[in-house]
């Protein structure tokens, strides 16, 4: 026994010798150390005491036990009844604990348990524990983990205190029926032995089954784990395995994480196919005090050749430099300058579009990749971005690549004011760029947008809003001739243009309310009016200006009392025009029907509009929508526009939900008598919109989904109705418990999207609590 200090406070010296004996069994010197020694329970309190949390040699252990009993002959000391033993964050607690000085060993009996640093706990029948409780044996062992994880053994070895080597291990993560404690689990690992790696904090079982409901469904004969106090460790991820694709064949995915520091890890992923060559990636994350950075980049070796096709301009798109090494990066990272201002990267790149096709690259079925970067500062009511833009077309089959502009740079700039003298608010906008196209209109602008608004009421009820508004702007451009402007000019020099345009408008909203229901319900009528008024701007598609943002045209609803109905401002709605509508809502019990009627009468009639633009005549079509959710068992919403003087609808969308509790119907439809997309993809001079541009959009999205006691299921259909074909369709099911989760999926697409053709996936996955998912693709 090493040589200690201490201060004995009641009770006799043997006590004080006795206490200092348990001191020194499991932690080793208390040297320095001063205690107090409190008569039946024997308790040691040192008043120094160490932070570490990790078993030690050196620091002190304190004890608590109802009774301590001495036998000086041979050397044991015996505590009972209610014991505990801690040091540091490491506690021991039995009812019985009998230390023998002249082995060192400290035998534990009846209820043991050990509470380690991270939170497991070990129970067990009987221990034996010596130097320091870092070697020792249990017999009966059962341990509850992290994540209510639960591992149990015959009989457990502790070496070092780093390596507990277990018979007969049984590990799961599910709930013990607490009626039937002997059932077996939903699952478990059911293994010979198992080793349980507390340093490098993982658990390896040999000769293991998994069992489910306790009737084994596989062998492995090693499988390793993360212990489930772990969220992040190195090592070998599942693997991914997919048994047919129609670009890779058969294919196995390989990935291994490599958990850097606290705050970066890296993800390196080798892939192997039958069809075409082998692909590495990698993702790289990291979060700094002052920003975060994720890299995703891959490369392969793409042997697939593509089919030539005829895309939707007519044009024959082949494979032409979509084969042989191929890769992809995608960066994103934003780094804080100030509490201000911050900077950042958007960088989305792939050496060809059928690459991402062939190895499923996350990002194709998008109509392109877009990459930015930029600065930003943020004020009191105001905000500040300069950026610059890049774009890559994945869509072969709508999308020209070399018609996309490269926008070098661009400025955005708002600012939105206090409340002035005279009740208004002032607010800026700016919207600055210059976009270059190796084909087509080359454009610089700056512009620049003021708006005051100033609300007022009256004695009748009247919402008031008076609106002072001004749009300029200047432009520099060459190859107006060019996409997508197809202006009447040959002019390849550069060109001046420019506009402004100022406009008044007074809006009023004259609500009426009254209850119903005994009050439990209220209804709004709301009469709606405003007039604007603006010089004519004539607003031609083929204005000799380039149009950058302003290339749509939507009058509906949500259009109806806007100043402007493009989206941008290249093109503006000028003239003298007024808009009306009526409002109406009812609500009761948390219920509600919302609905809008309106018009818009204008004096000039542009008659070059986007066809079907609801504006061919002085008093517009009809624009309306409905929201009607009577009660928690039907949801709809709807929008259309009807041309009164054709007796036809012009534009129109649903969503729609109904059922009860468990089982609920979704559905979706969209109308309209063209294609936008397809308006500005020819020279509007010399020939009419593409035959592509006449085709309707009319589909219908139907959907169910049903779930009872973790059981799901889940379906859908999307239909072109003009076409008469199916667009696609699939299903989902399901069942998930407390620490077991099994789904398949399957989607069949229909239609041909750039370079992929029909096809159908199927998709299973398996996942088990603390233990990962797996999973088979095809």
């Amino acid at each position: 026994m090493p040589r200690c200090l201490y201060r004995p406070i009641g009770g006799t010296s043997a006590q004080a010798r006795g206490t200092l004996l348990a001191a020194s069994m499991l932690g080793g010197t208390v040297l320095g150390a001063a205690f107090q020694i409190h008569h039946a329970h024997a308790q040691i309190r040192p008043v120094h005491v160490s932070t570490g949390t990790s078993v030690s040699e050196k620091d002190p252990v304190t004890f608590q036990a109802d009774t301590v009993s001495y036998d000086n002959a041979q050397g044991i000391v015996t505590w009972s009844g209610n014991v505990q033993i801690w040091q540091n964050d490491h506690v021991l607690r039995a009812d019985t604990v009998t230390y023998d000085r002249t082995t060192g060993i400290a035998a534990a009996r009846g209820n043991v348990a050990i509470v380690e640093a991270d939170g497991t706990v070990l129970f067990s029948d009987y221990a034996e524990l010596s130097n320091g409780m870092r070697d020792g044996i249990m017999t009966r062992l059962h341990a509850l983990m992290a994540d209510n994880a639960k591992l149990a053994a015959n009989g457990m070895r502790r070496t070092g205190a780093h390596i507990n080597d277990m018979t007969r291990a049984v590990y799961t993560a599910c709930e013990i029926c607490a009626k039937h404690p002997a059932r077996p689990p939903f699952w478990q690992l059911r293994a010979y032995d198992a080793i349980d790696d507390t340093e490098h904090k993982r658990i390896e079982f040999r000769d293991a089954y998994l069992d489910m409901f306790g009737i084994p469904v596989m062998y492995l004969p090693v499988f390793s784990m993360s212990d489930p106090s772990v969220r992040r460790q190195s090592g070998f991820l599942t693997p991914g395995i997919t048994p047919h694709d129609r670009y890779l064949g058969a294919y196995v995915t390989i990935p291994y994480y490599w958990a850097i520091d606290g705050q970066s890890d890296l993800t390196v992923q080798g892939l192997f196919s039958t069809r075409t060559g082998p692909q590495v990636s990698t993702q790289y994350r990291n979060i700094f005090n002052w920003g975060t950075l994720n890299i995703l980049a891959g490369l392969a070796y793409d042997t697939h050749r593509q089919g030539a096709y005829i895309n939707t301009f007519g044009n024959t798109v082949g494979s032409a430099n979509e084969h042989g090494v191929q890769g992809f990066l995608f960066a994103q990272g934003k780094a804080s300058i100030s509490r201000e201002w911050r900077t950042g990267m958007n960088i989305n790149v792939a050496t060809s579009a059928n690459y991402m096709r062939d190895y499923r690259v996350t990002g194709y079925g998008q109509e392109m990749l877009s990459s930015n970067v930029f600065l930003e500062g943020f004020g009191t009511g105001s905000y500040s971005r300069l950026d610059a833009q890049a774009y890559q077309g994945l869509n072969q089959g709508v999308i020209r690549n070399t018609d996309l502009p490269w926008v070098l740079p661009h400025y955005a700039f708002s600012y939105f004011g206090q409340p002035d003298a005279w009740g208004g608010r002032l607010s800026l906008d700016t919207d600055d760029f210059y976009v270059y196209r190796n084909n087509g209109v080359s454009d610089q602008r700056g512009q620049i947008s003021a708006n005051w608004d100033r609300p007022f009421r009256n004695r009748l009820g009247q919402l008031w809003k008076l609106t002072l508004h001004l749009e300029s702007a200047i432009h520099r451009a060459t190859s107006l001739n060019e996409q997508p402007l197809y202006a009447l000019t040959t002019a390849r020099r550069a060109a001046v243009t420019g506009q402004v345009l100022p406009t008044v408008a007074l809006k009023m909203n004259w609500p009426f309310l009254r209850s119903f229901q005994h009050g439990s319900g209220t209804q709004i009528l709301e009469p709606i009016a405003q007039i604007i008024a603006a010089p004519n701007t004539g607003n031609s598609v083929t204005r000799n200006m380039p149009n950058e943002d302003s290339l749509s045209y939507e009058f509906t609803d949500s259009t109806l009392f806007a100043l402007n109905r493009y989206p941008g401002t290249d093109r503006l709605d000028g003239g003298l025009r007024g808009n009306f509508g009526v409002h109406a809502n009812w609500t009761w019990d948390g219920h509600e029907i919302d609905t809008l009627v309106g018009e818009s009468i204008q004096e000039h009639i542009t008659r070059n509009r986007i066809p079907y633009s609801g504006l061919s005549h002085h008093l517009s079509d009809v624009v309306a929508r409905a929201r009607i959710a009577p009660n928690r068992y039907v949801d709809f919403t709807g929008r259309t526009r009807v041309d009164p003087y054709a007796g036809r609808i012009d534009f129109g969308d649903a969503l729609f939900s109904t059922g009860v509790e468990h089982f609920r119907v979704t559905g979706g439809y969209v109308y309209e008598p063209v294609t936008p997309y397809y308006y500005y993809a020819t020279n509007l001079q010399t020939s009419g919109p593409p035959s592509a541009y006449y085709v309707r959009t009319n589909e219908l999205t139907l959907g169910a989904s049903t779930s009872w006691s973790g059981y799901s299921l889940s379906g859908f259909v999307r239909r072109s109705l003009s076409r008469k074909e199916f667009v696609s369709m699939g299903g989902n099911a399901g069942y998930q418990n407390d620490c077991f989760a099994f789904n398949v999926m399957y989607i069949k697409q229909y239609t041909s999207i750039g370079g992929e053709q029909r096809n159908s996936t199927i998709m299973f996955t398996l996942t088990f609590k603390t233990i990962g998912a797996f999973g088979i693709h095809g």
